[in-house]
Order: C-alpha cells, then sequence, then structure tokens
C-alpha cells in the first residue's frame, strides 16, 4: 500500500483528504505542524508528502528544506498547498525542492486525488488496487462512503455553511480587538489571530468548492500574513481595510453562496494618478488578483474614458495637478453610468485620518499611501466582488 503524509495544521481539511486518500486506497498519517511532520515521516516512511505552506512555527518552506536534506527523502515526491497570493513564498517552495503546487483556494478533494495518482503513477510507484476502509475510529465526513463526488461535495458545502455565522462573530471579535489594541504588541497578536482563522476559512472555503469566499479568503490571508510579519505596516488605513474585509465576508456569507454567485467576475477598472511609479504600483496590485484595468495621468482623459465607458471601480489620486481628484469625483457623479460607481481616494498616510473624517467628494473609500500591494488587491477585490452580488450591469465599450 502506497503511504501518504499530510502536514497540514487546520484539522477539518486534513480529515477531508485523510479520508478522501483512505478511500482511494492509501494509507494517510496527519501531522498538524512541521516538527511533528518530520517526526512522523521518518518513522512512517511514506511514499508521498502533502503539505500546507502555511504552518504555524516552522513554515512549509523550511520543512522542505529539512526533508530534502535527508538522503532518505531527498527525492520523495512532495505536493505543496498554497495561496496564489503569495507568489514569493510559492517560488522558495519550488527553490526548496516541490515537486506541484496547488492554490488551496480552488483546489477540490477530487482534484487533490488526481494530483496524488499522477504523481505516485510518474514516481514508479504502484497505486493500491483496491479502495481502503476508514482507519478506525477516525471520524467520518457525511456522504464521504459514497462514490459520488457531488455527493461528497454538497456535504461539505452544507457543513461549512452551517458554521459561517461562528466563524463571522469570531472574526468581528477579532476586529474589535485590534482596534481597541493600545500598543503594537497587542495589535500584532490580535493580527496573528485573524489570520489563523482566515487562513482556515480559505482551506475549508476551498474545499467546500465556495470559490467566491475562497478567494476573498485567500487574499485576505496575505494580507494579514504581510502585516504580521512587516509590523510598521499597522496603520489607520490598513485597520480599516482589514475591518472592510471582515464587514465584506458577512456578505458574501449571507449572499454568495448560489451556484451562480461562484465564478470570478470580469472587472473593468479605471486607475487616474499624475505619478507614474504610484500608477504601476496600483495596476500591479490589481493584477494579483487577475483584475483588468486601464490607467491614464490625466484627469481630463480619464473623464473622457468616463463619458464613454462603465467601470466597476476607479482609483482617484488625490492631489493631481490640474484637478484634484476630489474635483474628479464630483464631475464624473454627474455622468448617469458613474452616480453609483464605486470611487476609491489614494492619498498620503499622513494625510489618511483627516481626509477619511472629511466629506469625500462622493467617493467610496480611502487607502494610504504607501499601501501594500497586497491591501490594496483586497481593497479591490471587496468592491469587484459586491458588484457581482448586485444585478448584472450592461457591458462596457470602446475601451482602450
Amino acid at each position: 500500500m502506497n503511504k501518504i503524509l499530510i502536514i497540514e495544521d487546520d484539522q477539518i481539511v486534513a480529515n477531508v483528504y485523510r479520508n478522501k486518500l483512505a478511500v482511494d486506497g492509501y494509507q494517510v498519517e496527519v501531522a498538524h505542524d512541521g516538527e511533528t511532520g518530520l517526526r512522523v515521516m521518518r518513522s512512517f516512511q511514506p511514499k508521498l508528502i502533502i503539505l500546507d505552506l502555511m504552518l504555524p512555527d516552522i513554515s512549509g518552506v523550511e520543512v522542505i528544506k529539512q526533508i530534502r536534506a535527508e538522503k532518505e527523502f531527498e527525492k520523495i515526491p512532495i505536493i505543496v498547498f498554497s495561496n496564489t497570493y503569495l507568489t514569493n513564498l510559492i517560488q522558495e517552495a519550488w527553490r526548496a525542492g516541490a515537486n506541484k503546487c496547488l492554490s488551496k483556494s480552488n483546489c477540490t478533494p477530487k482534484d487533490v486525488i488526481e494530483v496524488v495518482r499522477q504523481t505516485i503513477r510518474n514516481s514508479g510507484a504502484v497505486p493500491q488496487a483496491q479502495p481502503a476502509t476508514l482507519p478506525t475510529g477516525f471520524p467520518r465526513v457525511a456522504g464521504l462512503a459514497v462514490s459520488d463526488d457531488a455527493e461528497f461535495q454538497t456535504d461539505l458545502r452544507k457543513t461549512f455553511i452551517e458554521k459561517l455565522p461562528t466563524t463571522l462573530y469570531s472574526l468581528r471579535t477579532g476586529v474589535q480587538t485590534l482596534i481597541r489594541a493600545e500598543n503594537e504588541m497587542a495589535q500584532l497578536k490580535q493580527v496573528y489571530e485573524l489570520y489563523r482563522q482566515v487562513h482556515a476559512l480559505n482551506g475549508n472555503a476551498g474545499i467546500a468548492g465556495v470559490i467566491q469566499i475562497a478567494h476573498m479568503a485567500a487574499a485576505f490571508e496575505a494580507l494579514l500574513k504581510e502585516i504580521y510579519e512587516k509590523p510598521k505596516n499597522i496603520n489607520a488605513s490598513s485597520i480599516r481595510t482589514i475591518a472592510a474585509a471582515v464587514d465584506f465576508l458577512g456578505l458574501l456569507f449571507e449572499k454568495g453562496l448560489q451556484p451562480d454567485k461562484q465564478e470570478i467576475p470580469a472587472s473593468r477598472i479605471l486607475v487616474v494618478d499624475d505619478e507614474a511609479i504610484s500608477r504601476r504600483a496600483i495596476v500591479y496590485a490589481l493584477e494579483k488578483a487577475r483584475l483588468k484595468s486601464v490607467n491614464v495621468e490625466d484627469p481630463e482623459q480619464a473623464m473622457q474614458l468616463l463619458a464613454g465607458n462603465e467601470f466597476d471601480l476607479i482609483f482617484l489620486d488625490v492631489d493631481m495637478p490640474g484637478m484634484t481628484g476630489y474635483e474628479l469625483c464630483a464631475k464624473l457623479r454627474a455622468l448617469p453610468q458613474h452616480k453609483k460607481t464605486p470611487v476609491v481616494f489614494v492619498t498620503s498616510l499622513n494625510d489618511f485620518d483627516s481626509r477619511t473624517s472629511s466629506t469625500m467628494a462622493g467617493g467610496n473609500d480611502f487607502i494610504g499611501k504607501p499601501f501594500l500591494f497586497i491591501e490594496l488587491t483586497v481593497k479591490a477585490l471587496i468592491y469587484v466582488l459586491r458588484a457581482r452580488l448586485q444585478p448584472a450591469r450592461t457591458a462596457a465599450t470602446n475601451l482602450p
């Protein structure tokens, strides 16, 4: 029998994959952290390892390095789960010796089983001919014994949805604790707690096939991870974005569960900023979520585009020569097709507090410069995905 080791800190995700693999004929062991995983590996002698890169204490990348440093396991196939927004982490995993990288937010158990089969075939191992029974005393997932993947996925989805109110309450409580934190250490601790909760949400939404929630959670998880690793980025702007992300997850939990709401919508985003570097930063942040945009430096040119096209979201620099972002926003609000188009002002972090407390000239939100790329990505996803929950608008025309 082919042996598989799963190193995954989320018990629900680990249980689902362990059960599915056991039914498919594999002998499976689970470890919930890197140190335990390395110990189990040496005694269990697996033929393949499935590893989450986002592990506590020791990162998945470090675990891969330690696996490859041991002669006996230097060639063992390693399949890793990662977050597509953490491109640097994925590149580190490839360099460390990962064989396959799977996105946790949009990879179903069926997909994982197929990758495991293919990887084991390519490694020369012979798969077990007959399905094995589940380990004695191991908790079963409803519908697991049924070979119908659709029924299994339905049961996972039902279980996931039933837990959403508890998840939302926990996230909202975490945000309130973050806002009330009296010092940086308390803030950092709470950011980490939120990160672990959103990490679990991402994995659970992915296996349940709730794509929009998984997609939003993946971006939010990446933001929290980067803030935790770079505490200097805990500021009024990032805290505002964290709070907005949790509020939007609440809306997704309520309205984003229907089958027709699962695809990530095409986007039409306009970026207006007279600084070339700032424009490139915004466009890059949008591209991380595969959101398409048009960017211009001249407010007058922006008005011409706005007059002839619809957009799902607009980013406006506040301080531009000739016409400020506020003035441009007031003008675009006079256009029938842009009376309700979301507008996010991009402003200096030093001015963030004063401007967020002032009238926004018809704008919807602020983000402070300099911003983390992933913070702007999260901000954009909130507005683009929210539009998906509303009736569709007329398709855009005449875009360059």
